[in-house]
């Protein structure tokens, strides 16, 4: 499987591994499919979502 960075827009990382949308959810990303997963980085989402991006790609490393 190809690896998932914190650069990945939310898209690609959803189209890489499907399985990471429970981790996103649970983080409180809920628009998952909205025109801004296809352009943000899960950096740049964190980040607007006042989160860590560090502990969210130990969850998604995890998975």
């Amino acid at each position: 499987m190809a690896a998932i960075t914190k650069d990945m827009t939310i898209g690609e990382i959803l189209r890489t591994n499907p399985a990471v949308a429970p981790i996103l959810m649970e983080a409180g990303m809920h628009c998952l499919g909205c025109p801004s997963a296809q352009g943000e980085s899960l950096e740049e989402a964190a980040m607007v979502h006042g989160m860590n991006v560090e502990d969210l790609m130990s969850k998604i490393e995890a998975l």
